[in-house]
């Protein structure tokens, strides 16, 4: 964790817990706070992209940990909108299946010496997931915005890509 980009993995990682508690409750307020949490934490992962890539920082710990803290991140979330009512549980844990069986897929290809790129859909589901998880933290009708509706568009994408991602790795 001794370069830029493995601290703001670490950061997020250390940002899953304070959203955790977050959204323990429905309330307004706290929701907020949690929606500024979670783009923080998100913005992270965008620097800590930019910062290896740009200063040649790429570490064996940064390709373990960014994605470990990616999938932390909008599982952690994701979960936590499940007890608030917020989305359904199935939806959930088809998301959260994709993600542990592509990452299960990776660690047995890793381990023949193949290593398997991020896809270009993978990229897009993360995104789709992101705004979708933002959306829903916010929950609320605000500036003649509907963010659950808004929200749950944008998961049904994001699952539809999920899955579609899904099978193209395997």
């Amino acid at each position: 964790m001794t370069n830029i980009p493995n601290a703001l993995t670490l950061f997020r990682i250390l940002l899953v817990p304070v959203l955790l508690i977050l959204l323990l409750t429905p309330d307004i307020l706290l929701n907020l706070i949690a929606a500024f949490v979670f783009t923080i934490a998100s913005f992270t992962d965008i620097l800590d992209g930019y910062f290896a890539r740009r200063h040649n920082a790429v570490t064996q710990t940064g390709k373990l940990f960014d994605p470990l803290a990616d999938k932390l991140l909008i599982s952690t979330a994701l979960i936590m909108l499940i007890s608030l009512e917020r989305v359904q549980a199935w939806i959930v844990a088809l998301i959260i299946g994709r993600e542990l069986t592509v990452t299960g897929l990776r660690g047995m290809a890793s381990s023949e010496g193949v290593v398997i790129q991020a896809s270009r859909s993978g990229k897009y589901k993360a995104i789709f997931q992101s705004v979708a998880a933002f959306c829903l933290i916010i929950h609320g009708k605000y500036l003649m915005i509907d963010f659950h509706r808004t929200g749950m568009i944008f998961l049904w994408i994001a699952l539809a890509i999920t899955l579609w991602s899904g099978y193209d790795y395997f």
